[in-house]
């Protein structure tokens, strides 16, 4: 039973140290928003085919 709860708080250490240097690499790097300024031409031309109402 010991060994069965420490194998499982060691995978759940391995999962959250992995999870943590993830996020800490994107936010060191500041990609969530070089990803979005790249995606920025394709969302502009989603955005710009939509039809609007123009009425006031």
């Amino acid at each position: 039973m010991k060994k069965k709860a420490l194998k499982v708080l060691k995978t759940t250490g391995l999962v959250a140290g992995g999870f943590f240097g993830v996020t800490f690499t994107v936010y060191y790097f500041n990609l969530d928003m070089k990803m979005t300024a790249a995606m920025q031409p394709l969302l502009n031309y989603v955005y710009d085919r939509v039809e609007r109402d123009q009425h006031l």
